[in-house]
């Protein structure tokens, strides 16, 4: 799909269900591994968690989740606010370059990152976390690299000064 023809970026999944399909794949390779089939030692590393206590693990994993969620929401709040769709397979409308928008050009991204990083402490699994890994080069590739097109053709010289003086992430 290219933007030339349509008012969209083209990205290959709407972010949220690629975090959430990397998130359920670790969680069922960490539930469900057989040692029989993947090798007794490797299950074992499978099964090996963060080795915290529950209760440590609600601490560290609560704020993460929910500071996560905040951020998400805050960014696409701003969104509705200016008047343009968060969802990337729906057409901008006005580019968001203030609020969170000035340190991150992609705080929503970020929020998901984090609330993953919560969501695989909370599940005490280190397969969970490595797994944001891939999941974080698909988002860069197959979405944010083609929202980045897509911004640019539409919204020209305004969007590639904004890139330059806003990083990606952080």
């Amino acid at each position: 799909m290219t933007t030339t023809n349509r008012d969209i970026p083209g990205v290959i999944a709407p972010p949220p269900l690629i975090y959430i399909g990397f998130l359920l794949a670790g969680w069922v390779v960490f539930r469900f591994a057989n040692p029989a089939v993947i090798g007794a030692e490797l299950a074992g590393w499978l099964s090996l968690g963060f080795g915290m206590e529950t209760q440590t693990r609600r601490i560290v994993s609560l704020p993460l989740i929910i500071g996560g969620l905040l951020l998400d929401g805050a960014a696409a709040g701003y969104f509705r606010r200016l008047g343009t769709a968060v969802e990337p397979w729906k057409p901008s409308t006005v580019l968001a370059t203030d609020g969170l928008y000035r340190f991150s050009r992609n705080p929503i991204y970020l929020g998901f990152a984090i609330t993953y990083v919560g969501l695989a402490i909370a599940m005490d699994s280190v397969l969970v976390l490595l797994l944001l890994i891939p999941c974080l080069f698909v988002i860069d590739r197959f979405v944010i690299q083609r929202e980045e097109r897509y911004l640019s053709a539409k919204f020209g010289a305004d969007y590639d000064a904004y890139r330059a003086r806003v990083r990606r992430w952080l």
